[in-house]
């Protein structure tokens, strides 16, 4: 089917924002895929006199971008314009919902807009077979709402571990198999019916017509995961990705990734490109997006971790010096040997769920310098093993 490149579109998307105590950063790449299908939603202060709230999204496509960038502009109002979500409102004022209003309108809203969408004309008829998942976090002043429909992943960052994450909607989780089986489908190569990856989404018409079922009980089901958790002092920040960061990352290992970033530069875009960046050289060949979301908790920058970075990099490009130097006869190494040979050593204090792959451009710029000559490998990563 052609799905990917001869090499990676590393270009980035990046945004930042502040407000209501927190701040953001953003980084999307396409990476190794032939189209960005990724979108995203960053909105500080929610219309209709919830100005202390705030709305986190990350939307991954499939099958074309059509769903996810829909989603991304006009799901928060699906959401919090629904009859559910307003259930408390009496005229003429803005009363701040119930924990049971939220929730209910968070569901309603998806359905809503899924429901809204399908009556597209190009989706309606065939033309667009897209869908996308979605990972929201909907921040109150009091309360952490936690959405997930596929799978997407939100974690929270608490007291120096993992909190709290969202769970994957896949086929062959006993639920959601059930759902499928029911519906007359079945899970075949860990996929509905042999071919989508995921049990629960937005659009995937294609999955949602079975007659006498209801929206929640198709093949594939728009119903999200509603979990809601009370804020604390301790939080620290929370990750909102793809699964194209999950696959070549976990929980932990993102989260201490994350924290090691953020005690080097409070730049969160920068932090956010260089977990995507990374991603891409541990073997990731999806888009990628990542929302970070800190609150006034988050790491800060240590002098001390910035130094021991400086001494990890200096290791390194001597490292690379020594190895190209002496190359001898079999004349100058390509990079991915370069990595190879490095990666067999027992170097200290790499980054935390990074490891080497996180300082691919301190070694790759070394080398570079020392073979001006080089003929490309591939750019900013192979479709292989990275070395």
């Amino acid at each position: 089917m052609g799905a990917f490149l001869d090499k990676p579109k590393t270009e980035k998307h990046n945004a930042h924002g502040a407000g209501n105590g927190v701040r953001y950063g953003l980084s999307s790449m396409q990476g190794w895929r032939v189209e960005m299908e990724d979108a995203h939603t960053a909105v500080v202060g929610i219309p209709r006199g919830l100005d202390d709230w705030s709305f986190f999204a990350v939307y991954d496509g499939h099958a074309g971008s059509r769903v996810a960038n829909y989603c991304s502009s006009h799901l928060l109002e699906h959401i919090t314009d629904n009859e559910d979500f307003r259930a408390t409102e009496t005229p003429g004022s803005a009363l701040e919902p119930t924990i049971e209003n939220v929730k209910s309108g968070i569901r309603t809203g998806f359905l809503k807009i899924d429901e809204y969408m399908r009556n597209f004309a190009d989706l309606r008829n065939g033309m667009d077979r897209s869908g996308s998942t979605a990972v929201a976090v909907l921040l109150s002043p009091g309360h952490v709402y936690f959405i997930n429909c596929g799978d997407s992943r939100a974690v929270l960052y608490r007291s120096g571990q993992v909190c709290f994450s969202t769970q994957d909607h896949k086929p062959s989780n006993p639920r959601e198999k059930e759902r499928i089986q029911n519906a007359g489908g079945s899970v075949m190569i860990q996929r509905v019916n042999g071919s989508l990856a995921v049990s629960r989404a937005l659009g995937d018409y294609d999955y949602k017509c079975v007659d006498g079922k209801g929206p929640t009980e198709q093949l594939v089901s728009p119903e999200p995961e509603v979990y809601e958790i009370v804020r604390a002092d301790e939080d620290e920040f929370i990750i909102l990705a793809c699964d194209g960061i999950w696959d070549v990352m976990s929980n932990e290992e993102l989260c201490e990734f994350v924290k090691y970033r953020l005690e080097l530069a409070d730049d969160l875009e920068k932090v956010c490109n260089s977990v995507v960046d990374t991603c891409l050289h541990k073997g990731s060949r999806d888009n990628m997006s990542i929302v970070l979301v800190c609150f006034q908790n988050a790491p800060k920058v240590s002098e001390e971790a910035i130094k021991k970075d400086a001494v990890l990099d200096k290791h390194l490009e001597s490292r690379v010096e020594e190895i190209m130097t002496n190359a001898g006869e079999e004349g100058m190494p390509d990079l991915a040997h370069v990595m190879r040979i490095l990666a067999a050593e027992s170097i200290p204090h790499l980054p935390p769920g990074g490891g080497l792959a996180a300082k691919r451009s301190v070694i790759e710029e070394v080398y570079n310098r020392l073979n001006p000559h080089r003929e490309s490998d591939g750019g900013s990563g192979d479709l292989e093993d990275p070395w």
